[in-house]
């Protein structure tokens, strides 16, 4: 007798026990998936911003040759839009703004060992039965009625998608012998499952200028809805 031989009598049982499997392997499904949980962004932020910015021009400096021409000012656009939420507007075009914006995209992958949590789902034989009739019906499997238990943690082994955006703004005003002087450089960046790097890249802008232009030399997370892409928590 094995566990697949379930008598009738215990059908309702076994959709139990079938339905309590499902849901512990959606459990750790939804524990390795990032985007069942919050986006989050690492943010590194160094700045010098200077006082009299507000009202002041932008431009943005010439594209990242690792990106197309579209892909490059989808991505200036998206910090540029920002930027206009702290009082910058964009230089006319052809000219240069007091301050120059430096967009860049990057993605990569690496491995990464994560424990996950391992549960059993035992099974238990009822034996064989005789009514008072002499009738005998013969012995089934059942789950536990305990249901599944956590039996520990083994290591596993994932890939783990990195996105990075650098924002590096100069200010033009400023100048020394390597030109413009750097006055904001922040990095964000995501590591979590295979997202592509459009997709991720408005959260990594979003999470930039989070709180513009930020405290100088503070590392934080920034943590997004991945449903609703709303802002979590400050």
């Amino acid at each position: 007798m094995t566990p697949s031989s379930v008598h009738p009598r215990s059908g309702v049982a076994a959709r139990a026990w079938l339905l309590a499997r499902v849901a512990a392997a959606a459990c750790a499904l939804s524990l390795l998936g990032a985007c069942a949980g919050p986006i989050r962004a690492k943010v590194t932020n160094f700045n010098a911003w200077p006082a009299d910015a507000s009202g002041s021009t932008y431009s943005y400096a010439p594209g990242d040759p690792a990106r197309g021409e579209l892909e490059q000012a989808t991505y200036d656009g998206y910090a540029g839009a920002q930027l206009q939420k702290y009082g910058l507007r964009q230089a006319a075009a052809g000219a240069t703004g007091r301050f120059i914006v430096e967009v860049r995209a990057h993605d990569s992958t690496r491995q990464r060992t994560v424990l996950e949590p391992v549960y059993d789902n035992p099974v238990i034989f009822v034996a064989p039965t005789r009514d008072r009739y002499g009738n005998v019906y013969p012995g089934y499997w059942q789950p536990d009625r305990f249901g599944s238990r956590y039996i520990g943690d083994r290591e596993v082994t994932r890939t783990v998608q990195v996105n990075r955006l650098d924002v590096r703004i100069l200010d033009s005003h400023i100048t020394g012998p390597q030109g413009p002087r750097p006055v904001f450089n922040a990095t964000a960046v995501y590591e979590g499952d295979n997202e592509d790097l459009p997709d991720m890249v408005p959260y990594l802008v979003r999470a930039v200028f989070d709180g513009f232009p930020g405290r100088n030399g503070k590392v934080q997370v920034v943590k997004f809805d991945a449903r609703s892409g709303e802002r979590l928590g400050r």
